[in-house]
């Protein structure tokens, strides 16, 4: 069998997928405030990346994650580099 034909779960997570097809459980708000009720959804999957939507439209496309983009994001806004996007 050729290695590059085979298709597991992972193979099947992609970018712009609808949220549904990862299921309802494990989604989590870590950036809820007082914005009535419109923030990220973040769930950590089986292979490590994570998976982000947009907490108003959960049935809507993903933006999927890899462990090193995800910290780099989260140690980039701790710093500041992001800043720009709130004013």
């Amino acid at each position: 069998m050729n290695p590059a034909a085979a298709t597991g779960p992972a193979d099947r997570v992609r970018n712009g997928m609808p949220a549904r097809e990862l299921g309802t459980e494990g989604w989590h708000k870590p950036w809820s405030g007082q914005n009535g009720g419109a923030c990220v959804e973040a769930k950590k999957l089986p292979d490590g990346r994570v998976a982000l939507r947009q907490s108003t439209d959960p049935e809507g496309p993903v933006l999927l994650y890899t462990p090193e983009e995800i910290t780099a994001f989260i140690e980039g806004a701790k710093a500041g580099e992001a800043d720009f996007l709130t004013g």
